[in-house]
């Protein structure tokens, strides 16, 4: 109790310090200005996607009805082909896919991006919203990918912050996924009154998620008494966003990442701080929902087969991006499960109506 106490005020003062502190500013309204991490991925053409009405009983209760799924993605140039592919596998198998509403995160001004979505998904109901990165500013360190060390990756923390107060309840999915059955089931989920539900995977060895420095430091190593440290994948998540208001997370999770620009502790990006704040102590949801690691390890993202067992959704985790090795002539078999979803226009395996 006294190390655990110890931690805490070790996390207090460590936060008060002003060279990696968060800044506090509300989001801009303002027109967006040209963002340093603009990308010079050339835009892509995608064919309209088909207009779902798949349940015969669908009530209409608009954006925030009792029945409406909130559902909260990225949006970058560089994964649209996945954003878009991931869209339309929850519009394809969902009963009621005209009360799902989306929430789109980003940080680029891309046009040709959001016109990209307003034009292959006419009537999708969706919002989008700009990431302030200055939050997220001296915060983040560099990890073991590059992909992973993006402001975007990081929009997550602040969910809770960025979509409307009225919004309390939301799943937070990757841009490298599809979903193979009904999201409503999903959405379903007990919470049990925990603030974050997901697939946990108590028999991964956590060890390898962070340094000896950080195992090292009673202060610090601490943090895990008292629960049982299962590891879980924030590409899928079920968020009570009332829960994570109230009990300031974002903060939490902001105060592992200024220690983490002090004494480095891990080696990934946004998820070990995630870790360190709810690991042991979240709802879990069957492995079906997170049939994850598809796109191999972190470095080298070579082929891995699938894990035993149903499949609701499936994730290509990992450096290995199933549209990149697609267009390459040289996928792994489990890409052929994500091509049927890919609207782009110049891919030969997209989905057809």
């Amino acid at each position: 109790m006294v190390a655990f106490a110890s931690s805490i005020l070790f996390l207090g003062l460590l936060s008060l310090l002003p060279s990696a502190s968060a800044s506090t500013k509300p989001y801009p309204s303002s027109a967006p200005t040209r963002n340093p991490f603009a990308a010079d991925t050339p835009p892509l053409s995608f064919r309209e996607a088909p207009a779902f009405r798949n349940g015969e009983t669908c009530p209409d209760n608009g954006a925030n009805g009792n029945t409406t799924i909130h559902i909260a993605m990225t949006l970058d140039a560089n994964y649209l082909r996945g954003t878009v592919a991931a869209v339309l596998s929850i519009l394809q198998h969902s009963t009621c896919p005209e009360n799902v509403v989306f929430h789109f995160l980003w940080v680029r001004h891309e046009p040709h991006v959001f016109s990209s979505i307003k034009s292959t998904f006419p009537y999708l109901n969706f919002k989008f919203y700009q990431f302030d990165t200055t939050r997220v500013r001296g915060l983040i360190s560099k990890s073991i990918r590059q992909a992973l060390d993006q402001p975007l990756n990081y929009a997550r923390i602040y969910l809770a912050d960025i979509l409307p107060q009225q919004v309390n309840r939301l799943i937070y999915l990757d841009s490298d996924l599809v979903v193979v059955d009904d999201v409503a089931k999903l959405w379903e989920v007990d919470l049990r009154e925990k603030v974050l539900a997901a697939p946990e995977y108590c028999h991964a060895n956590l060890t390898n998620y962070f340094t000896d420095a950080f195992w090292s430091a009673p202060e610090l190593s601490s943090t895990f008494d008292g629960r049982q440290p299962c590891y879980f994948n924030t590409g899928v998540m079920v968020m009570d966003l009332d829960r994570w208001r109230n009990g300031r997370y974002s903060q939490k999770v902001e105060d592992w990442m200024v220690v983490q620009k002090h004494k480095r502790i891990y080696q990934l990006g946004s998820l070990p701080p995630f870790l360190l704040v709810l690991a042991g102590n979240i709802e879990p949801v069957d492995h079906r929902w997170n049939q994850h690691g598809l796109g191999g390890d972190n470095i080298e993202g070579k082929c891995r087969g699938l894990h035993p067992g149903p499949i609701s959704l499936l994730h290509w985790s990992g450096k290995g991006k199933p549209w990149l090795r697609l267009d390459s002539r040289k996928p792994c078999n489990v890409d052929h499960l994500w091509a049927p979803y890919d609207l782009y226009r110049s891919s030969k395996h997209s989905f057809e109506e």
